[in-house]
């Protein structure tokens, strides 16, 4: 059970950290949507810069732009327009700050779980050292009984 429950808080931490890299990413590319639709707005072009492999950046102007490509992850890149990516973007920003909320809160159940299993397993073995030691004491003084 204990084993579980140290399995079980280890994989909620690890679910924290992912939702922990996750949020700042959204809120990042849900500020580049918006940025671009500003951008598209004024009709202004927009100077990027992209990363198309290690050390190896292409320089693009970007100009007359009515939506944005998201990658949604398992090498898939959707088109959006501007208003469905900002939608997709504020639904998947408050699914990972709910699931974050959810985490914390049964992390911080499961650590008191924790607490009490080890609180309790101390006092099995100290409950299990004194009787050792009485029995010890019983047949110490039974030897003796028997000497005399």
């Amino acid at each position: 059970l204990y084993s579980n429950m140290k399995f079980m808080e280890l994989h909620l931490q690890k679910n924290k950290a992912n939702l922990k890299t996750k949020i700042p990413e959204i809120v990042k590319t849900r500020d580049m949507v918006l940025f671009l639709q500003e951008k598209a707005a004024a009709e202004e072009a927009v100077n990027a810069h992209f990363n198309l492999a290690d050390h190896l950046y292409a320089s693009a102007e970007i100009s007359d732009v009515n939506s944005v490509c998201i990658w949604l992850g398992a090498n898939t890149m959707v088109e959006y327009t501007f208003e469905e990516a900002i939608a997709l973007l504020d639904g998947n920003l408050e699914t990972a700050r709910t699931k974050l909320t959810n985490v914390n809160e049964d992390l911080e159940w499961l650590r008191n779980q924790i607490i009490t299993s080890e609180v309790n397993m101390a006092r099995v073995y100290n409950a299990d050292v004194r009787r050792r030691r009485q029995d010890k004491m019983n047949a110490e003084s039974g030897a003796a009984e028997q000497a005399s």
